[in-house]
């Protein structure tokens, strides 16, 4: 698999966990592709683990799979980048506002 194609699946499923997680994870669209490769990889090991890796046809298990891990490590990693950061996941810049 060319390294395009690793960034294009992982920006895509990035986006994809960012969507089907509640609320707003802030995170910087690099970090998003990165989430979505790692999440890939783990979905494609658990795959591998359940023996569904290499399938006739279109693999729907370990697509399935890959989707989960990549909003697991979404989810996981944005707390995380957050933490770090220490600013909160509402799109703010983690000062307060005035009303």
């Amino acid at each position: 698999m060319s390294w395009l194609w690793v960034i294009i699946v992982g920006l895509v499923l990035g986006l994809i966990a960012k969507a089907i997680i509640p609320g707003k994870q802030n995170i910087p669209l690099w970090l998003t592709t990165l989430f979505g490769i790692l999440g890939s990889v783990l979905g494609n090991a658990v795959a591998g683990w359940l023996g569904v890796a290499d399938t006739k046809g279109v693999d729907w298990t370990r697509h399935v799979l890959q989707l989960i891990g990549a909003v697991i490590v979404v989810a996981l990693g944005a707390k995380l980048w957050h933490a770090i950061r220490g600013t909160k996941g509402t799109g703010t810049t983690g000062t307060r506002e005035r009303i």
